[in-house]
């Protein structure tokens, strides 16, 4: 079973790959790996080294398995989209038994309600022609919330194909280890074939990233290192450049240009690429890519992980590699408006608001400034994207 189809956008000047012996033939199903002079274990089906098109897809199903907020409760929209997991879904169907001498009752098990943690992970199945593809677009802050979160969810790891990371900060990568080890059981106990969970990931990882706050730097722990994703069970794929994966089901991205001129990166960031060199200024988040579908009869459904480029950017470049010929419909994930001014936040919705998306979702870091102004420039188009969340479009 060939589990991915990937081709790239070659920059001019970018190295050609080299066939790895030793990892091709680790794949009993005819899958062939390139090592590329980055020591990326990339798995390309068709040795093509152009960017396929993004094809439209029928539907896509989305499991938020890790935001910062929990809402079960709040209404959504009617003609928005359907999520099939608020609190009446879960009381009706989640629900125990339990007799109590003569009476029966129905008891709703409070663990079936996800836990809130600072961070995104968010798994994305596109359906095309009964063909499903699932992808896991980062794995949140920690790997206790992770995997709790999604056996609470019901969360088939076997299925998943894919891992992407969307920038190098621990509340996006923490539980990755975790997740790749889960998906690798599931996949071995159901006897798959042995190609392993693919992980994407920019080759620009640093040693340490950080903040500097009231004049001091501080620093998020480690992402977790190439070498502990492979021991991990993972096969590293590495890449900067744009990319379509899952038999051409998704894009990823590669740099975010800039289109505006108040998206300018991420305030105090800094980084350490070695050790050595310490603590250098990092605003300008090179390594941030987001992801995207085509929803057929919908348009683009674009997710972000925390828009340090700015959502506005990266929205306009969604729409873009498309050739401006496919409508915007969905942005889903970090807007990264949390600490921004009400002026700043304006301006960002009013741009949104001139791509015309049907639905909104922002999560994580965007702030309850944002969400305020997105319901009061374009009412009705608001969808919670809070942990637990199911959605299909």
């Amino acid at each position: 079973m060939n589990l991915l189809v990937c081709r790239y956008a070659i920059r001019p000047g970018m190295p050609s790959p080299i066939l790895d012996l030793e990892v091709a033939n680790a794949v009993a199903d005819g899958n062939v790996y390139r090592l590329f002079p980055d020591n990326s274990d990339v798995l390309d089906k068709n040795n093509g080294m152009m960017m396929g098109s993004l094809v439209e897809v029928d539907e896509l199903e989305i499991t938020v398995i890790v935001d910062n907020e929990v809402d079960v409760m709040s209404a959504i929209s009617s003609g928005t989209v359907e999520d099939t997991r608020r609190f009446p879904d879960i009381a009706t169907g989640e629900s125990k038994v339990m007799q109590v001498g003569e009476l029966s009752l129905n008891v709703m098990p409070m663990e079936s309600i996800c836990c809130g943690a600072h961070g995104l992970s968010v798994l994305v199945t596109a359906n095309r022609g009964g063909i499903k593809r699932s992808l896991l677009f980062d794995t949140g802050p920690e790997e206790a919330v992770w995997a709790e979160n999604a056996k609470r969810l019901g969360i088939d790891f076997g299925s998943i194909d894919l891992i992407q990371l969307s920038h190098w900060h621990r509340d996006h990568s923490g539980g990755m280890l975790k997740a790749v080890q889960m998906i690798s059981k599931a996949k071995e106990s159901a006897s798959e074939s042995l190609s392993p969970v693919i992980v994407d990931l920019h080759p620009d990882r640093p040693e340490y990233r950080g903040f500097m706050i009231k004049g001091q730097p501080i620093s998020f722990p480690a992402d977790p290192s190439f070498a502990e994703v492979r021991a991990a069970g993972g096969a590293v794929m590495k890449s900067a450049a744009a990319h379509t994966v899952l038999d051409d089901m998704f894009l990823i991205s590669g740099f975010i240009e800039s289109s505006n001129d108040y998206e300018n990166g991420l305030r105090g960031g800094i980084r350490i690429s070695s050790i050595e060199k310490g603590w250098e200024k990092d605003e300008e988040m090179a390594d941030e890519r987001f992801l995207m579908c085509n929803v057929k009869g919908k348009g683009i459904v674009m997710f972000t992980g925390c828009s340090h480029r700015g959502v506005v950017n990266a929205s306009r470049n969604a729409v873009d590699s498309l050739g401006g010929s496919v409508p915007l419909y969905a942005v889903l994930g970090g807007y990264h408006l949390v600490g921004n001014t009400q002026l700043q936040v304006e301006e960002t919705i009013k741009d949104l608001k001139a791509l015309d998306p049907k639905i909104l979702l922002p999560g994580h870091c965007s702030g309850w400034r944002a969400k305020y102004e997105i319901e009061k420039q374009m009412p009705g188009r608001l969808v919670p994207c809070t942990v637990g969340s199911k959605i299909r479009i």
